[in-house]
């Protein structure tokens, strides 16, 4: 094994063991932020609506240059929970692949997630896993653990009216104090989320977050019909297959992820 094979492997093994230790501040986003049914999550029933969710990330580089993308994705949730995240997959120029689109589907009423791919015409199903059960009746989330040096303040910003719905928000910051990881001088993130309060869906999302750069998450052409029953059921020409765990990311999956920190 070269001397560069050996580093990029320290590469990926610190920043892994970086994600597992859950570092302070706001770090890469997943996929489908308002429906994702990812390990914990609700199923929210009674509220059908249809969107365009865009995702857009600035990262600065040392040098002062900028790397920005953009991506966005069709959603759609029924009256039952199911819910449907439809993308365009545009394969490399030298890859000879014409563009494809990919759907992903998950179904709590038979309890199978379905990733569909139009250009083979298959569909790999899996289990979807559990909603969280909450025990203790209460419906407010545990204050994450407090860390030594980090520091968390969240503001109420009110009710106001949002891409076209009424919407919840509040502001989060997060201060490592200098010296914590590292950092010469204190590192300040902050979250701004603005939460549809009868969709409870995130209709805007907007991360600064010196280590990251810039995110900002915007669901538009919202809709609160219900949308056409095809859209969340398998298309009868396709092949299904299973899937193993790991397949859909867990939530994050290849989706539209922030940029790994600078060193």
């Amino acid at each position: 094994m070269t001397k560069k094979t050996i580093l990029f492997f320290i590469s990926l093994m610190s920043g892994a063991a970086l994600l597992a230790q859950g570092p302070p501040g706001f770090g890469p986003r997943g996929r489908g932020f308002g429906i994702g049914l990812g390990p914990g999550r609700a199923v929210v029933t009674g509220a059908p609506y249809s969107g365009t969710e865009t995702v857009t990330t600035v990262q600065t580089l040392a040098n002062g240059n900028t790397i920005t993308h953009q991506n966005s994705i069709q959603v759609y949730r029924d009256s039952q929970g199911r819910t449907r995240i439809e993308r365009t997959i545009t394969p490399p120029p030298d890859s000879g692949r014409s563009a494809f689109t990919e759907i992903e589907i998950s179904d709590p009423v038979s309890g199978n997630r379905y990733l569909l791919n139009s250009s083979t015409l298959t569909a790999v199903q899996m289990p979807m896993p559990k909603p969280r059960t909450n025990t203790s009746g209460s419906t407010t989330r545990p204050a994450p653990p407090q860390r030594p040096g980090v520091t968390e303040v969240t503001t109420d910003l009110g009710t106001k009216s949002v891409n076209g719905v009424s919407a919840t928000g509040k502001q989060v910051t997060v201060t490592i104090a200098a010296g914590t990881i590292g950092n010469a001088a204190p590192i300040i993130s902050t979250r701004v989320s603005w939460i549809a309060t009868d969709l409870k869906v995130p209709v805007s999302i907007q991360d600064s977050d010196p280590r990251y750069g810039n995110f900002d998450m915007e669901l538009t052409n919202i809709s609160t019909a219900e949308p056409a029953a095809r859209l969340l059921q398998l298309p009868s020409n396709y092949t299904i297959k299973t899937g193993g765990p790991g397949m859909f990311g867990g939530g994050g999956g290849r989706g539209f992820h922030r940029p790994p920190p600078q060193q």
